[in-house]
């Protein structure tokens, strides 16, 4: 990750000195909360290629788990795939992240990274990228602080994109999907519930939120 020489497996796995009763006893602490998925035939592959060490959070979850869901699927840590969450944190980061490494996201469409370098004045920083900003926004925490957040109380982070019912529309939806809003949550138009809303496959969302920045970018430069 981020550039560094590739570290055999060996040198990765800790099985004297694993993160993963940490992150199992967290994600259990509240009942009904979060589930931790199995670990994928690929998991060995998975923490190769994102070169992370067992003793921290983030690698025993790419190594010992397929992910992680929270609250039925409101939001996803990404490990080395599952049925649940079919996406694994190497191949997902593949393509689409420079300077910063995509590690969960969540149905409203936000995505959730390490900073290397590429977002903000520290390296190892949490990153998230809003849906109703379209800009990268700093969390102040580490990946350990984001996930024992993300396993205990939101506090109120969502406030303003969620509705009266919406927990139920979450359930339903599908691993790999996330919400699709008309109005878009970064206009002043939007309203919630939305007028139009659908979900459709992650890949699709992060693609056009990417695409809209850009454009965004590229007409305040034009106006200056």
């Amino acid at each position: 990750m981020y550039g560094m020489a590739m570290r055999p497996l060996s040198e990765l796995i800790n099985d004297e000195d694993s993160a993963i009763s940490f992150v199992r006893t967290t994600a259990l602490a509240e009942p009904g909360r979060c589930v931790v998925h199995p670990p994928s035939e690929f998991a060995a592959d998975v923490l190769y290629h994102t070169q992370v060490t067992t003793r921290s959070p983030m690698g025993a979850i790419a190594y010992h788990t397929g992910g992680i869901s929270i609250l039925d699927g409101w939001l996803r840590i990404l490990g080395s795939g599952s049925a649940a969450i079919p996406r694994s944190l190497s191949g997902w980061n593949t393509g689409r992240s420079d300077g910063f490494h995509l590690f969960a996201d969540d149905a409203f469409g936000g995505f959730f990274a390490l900073d290397g370098g590429a977002l903000g004045p520290g390296k190892g920083d949490v990153f998230y990228f809003a849906p109703r900003s379209l800009e990268w926004e700093p969390l102040d925490c580490s990946y350990t602080q984001f996930f024992t957040w993300a396993c205990t109380d939101f506090r109120g982070f969502y406030d303003d994109v969620i509705w009266s019912g919406c927990e139920t529309v979450i359930a339903d939806m599908k691993p790999d999907r996330c919400f699709f809003f008309y109005p878009p949550l970064w206009t002043a138009e939007r309203v919630l519930p939305p007028i139009d809303i659908r979900d459709i496959p992650v890949a699709e969302v992060w693609g056009y939120q990417m695409e809209m920045r850009l454009q965004l970018a590229s007409q305040e430069a034009s106006c200056e």
